[in-house]
């Protein structure tokens, strides 16, 4: 008879961590599925905003098709760092050549347009946030004593960090020719 309520409760004990984890585990795919999402608005947002500037600076064609076909790329494979990467840097370089023309910065559309791109970076860098803070309570369970050895048995594997590459860290220096 002990021995049966020692097994019972070993076995409540297994399927209560091994519930805890799959809930943490689920937890940092849906952090990561929100920074999926607001990724998306992002880049939706960007044709309104590449016309808008168009409007205002017709001869400055060839960053508009470079934004669209690094858009298209993205889109393709959009865990691709270097697209995404390549698709920043193009538009970091439409938003100095908007601070060009005086009446496209005072446009109502212009400025609702980026106050949106502003809105959705500070959710984007909200969500990284809770991404990285869903990933240290996932993998601190799978490494403490006794849920560690739950999620070895049943192959639960440590989460990654949203981490910024190195070179990212530096100080941008920007040169403007005249």
């Amino acid at each position: 008879m002990i021995v049966l309520i020692i097994l019972a409760i070993l076995l409540i004990i297994i399927l209560t961590l091994y519930n805890t984890l799959v809930k943490l585990r689920n937890k940092v795919a849906q952090a990561q599925s929100g920074i999926d999402v607001y990724l998306n608005q992002r880049f939706d947002l960007i044709p309104n905003l590449v016309e808008c500037v168009k409007a205002y600076s017709k001869h400055e064609q060839s960053i508009f098709t470079e934004i669209a076909s690094l858009r298209a790329a993205h889109q393709q494979q959009p865990n691709n760092l270097n697209n995404s990467e390549n698709l920043n840097n193009k538009m970091n370089q439409l938003i100095a050549l908007a601070e060009n023309y005086p009446e496209l910065k005072a446009s109502e559309q212009y400025l609702n347009l980026q106050n949106n791109l502003t809105k959705i970076e500070s959710q984007l860098q909200a969500a990284r946030r809770i991404y990285n803070n869903e990933v240290t309570n996932y993998n601190n369970k799978i490494e403490v004593v006794p849920s560690n050895l739950i999620a070895h048995l049943f192959g639960f594997k440590p989460a990654k960090l949203f981490e910024i590459e190195e070179y990212k860290k530096e100080n941008v220096n920007i040169n403007f020719e005249d």
